[in-house]
């Protein structure tokens, strides 16, 4: 019976200086981690250089390996620390801590992976926790809430888009033909997806009239399509919930985003 409340009290300090921030210790530890996650980001970075790492590329590499051991001895710990570590390993933060780590490893076997540790710079999103900035995870959830929210209305508008490039695409190919580069249905395709978004590469341009006047049309169809995605998600902002959100990890599943008032995780229905 001492032993096991004795690993339980280890194991819950353990989650307060990881996963809290409340404490001096895990605020310490917090923001160690996020200096320590900017270094390695910014060796990554470095690493692409060819001049720094024709100079420093040893050096480099070292570091890389080094922060990749560090981060998984990180990993262990939190899925030690955590009452459900198939929770946490599973959760968003979960599977983001894990892939800070793989590309080490995997370049290995595949070379040139390692480039893929960028994908670190996700680990910042818990400066908001760290920093005690509750008011950023409550528009987090509420932007999150209104994707969610409008998901439907965004598929069958992307759906919509979708029919109009295919056949404009076909139009478009039947109106230049292959002797003005547009070769196929799937390269003219390509066009009205550039030319509906207003990139405009200029690889491929209309040379007819009729094809000018479609491109024309193409191009001003394309400003009120980029709007209408934007009405859609604000309209479901508008109709959010405005809820004070706590920064506290749950200590079984380690998700956060709990009510201020809650007392009991709302994800696996452990006491906060």
């Amino acid at each position: 019976m001492e032993r096991a409340s004795a690993e339980q009290g280890w194991r819950f300090r353990l989650h307060e200086v990881i996963f809290e921030a409340d404490t001096t210790a895990g605020r310490a530890f917090d923001l160690l981690l996020i200096v320590t996650i900017l270094l390695s980001v910014a060796a990554v970075l470095l690493e692409s250089v060819a001049s720094v790492r024709e100079q420093y590329g040893a050096l480099l590499r070292a570091a890389e390996w080094t922060f990749t051991i560090l981060f998984s001895i990180e990993y262990v710990l939190r899925l030690i620390a955590v009452g459900r570590p198939a929770r946490y390993a599973t959760s968003f933060y979960g599977v983001v801590d894990l892939l800070a780590v793989m590309p080490t490893y995997l370049s290995l076997i595949l070379p040139g992976t390692q480039s893929l540790l960028v994908i670190r710079a996700l680990r910042l999103l818990r400066v908001f926790r760290v920093l005690k900035l509750a008011h950023f995870l409550r528009e987090g959830r509420q932007l999150r809430a209104a994707l969610w929210a409008s998901r439907r209305k965004i598929a069958v508008f992307l759906a919509t888009v979708l029919l109009l490039v295919l056949v404009i695409g076909a139009v478009m190919y039947l109106v230049e033909g292959e002797g003005h580069g547009f070769t196929s249905i799937p390269k003219s395709i390509y066009w009205t997806i550039v030319t509906m978004t207003t990139v405009g590469y200029g690889d491929i341009t209309p040379q007819t009239v009729l094809g000018k006047l479609i491109a024309s049309a193409v191009m001003i169809m394309g400003y009120a399509i980029i709007a209408v995605p934007t009405g859609i998600v604000s309209v479901e902002l508008a109709h959010a919930t405005r809820t004070p959100v706590s920064t506290q990890a749950c200590r079984e599943c380690s998700r956060e985003g709990h009510d201020a008032d809650a007392r009991h995780c709302k994800f696996c229905g452990a006491a906060l």
